[in-house]
């Protein structure tokens, strides 16, 4: 499937010079939402325990993900979103800075973890949450994107070397 097809590009958003890569004409076509969470789920390795989904969109393929394989869902959420203690980190994105969380009982130790997320840009996103797992002495073991925006080398920021992505540009 020409997943690209689907994607809108947006000029200028968030702000000016950045081109949004828009995936929810993907959402909306249930034929190809369905085989996005399928490659993404084909490309976990058995032997993960849980999978992180980064908010917001994160959200959307590692539920579905995790549904499929029966796998644990960890949520990352922004600040004061979670309503438990949590361990947090702040992190650069490639137009701005946040700060995810995670409650303290999330993981269990030595777990091993996939991330999925919508988008691979800076690598911002996904170093934040590899420090975040090490709080809980697990490790992230692959990381699962559906967009990967090669010039802006995110994946050089990344721990993690075992990096899957479905579309790039």
């Amino acid at each position: 499937m020409d997943l690209k097809k689907l994607v809108r590009s947006v000029p200028d958003f968030p702000k000016d010079g950045i081109t949004y890569r828009d995936i929810t004409p993907i959402l909306k076509d249930s034929s190809a939402f369905k085989y996005v969470v399928n490659q993404l789920s084909a490309n976990i390795p058995e032997h993960i325990d849980s999978i992180i989904a980064p908010e917001s969109r994160g959200f959307i393929f590692a539920s579905a993900v995790c549904f499929n394989l029966d796998k644990n869902l960890v949520i990352a959420r922004k600040k004061g979103k979670l309503p438990y203690k949590t361990f947090e980190v702040e992190y650069e994105l490639e137009y701005g800075s946040d700060c995810f969380q995670m409650h303290i009982d999330s993981l269990k130790p030595n777990s091993k973890v996939a991330i999925i997320d919508d988008l691979l840009a800076t690598g911002g996103t996904i170093s934040a949450l590899e420090k975040l797992v090490n709080n809980f002495d697990s490790k992230v073991e692959t990381t699962l994107f559906v967009i990967e925006l090669l010039n802006l080398e995110g994946r050089k920021n990344i721990n993690c070397k075992n990096i899957f992505s479905l579309i790039n540009y």
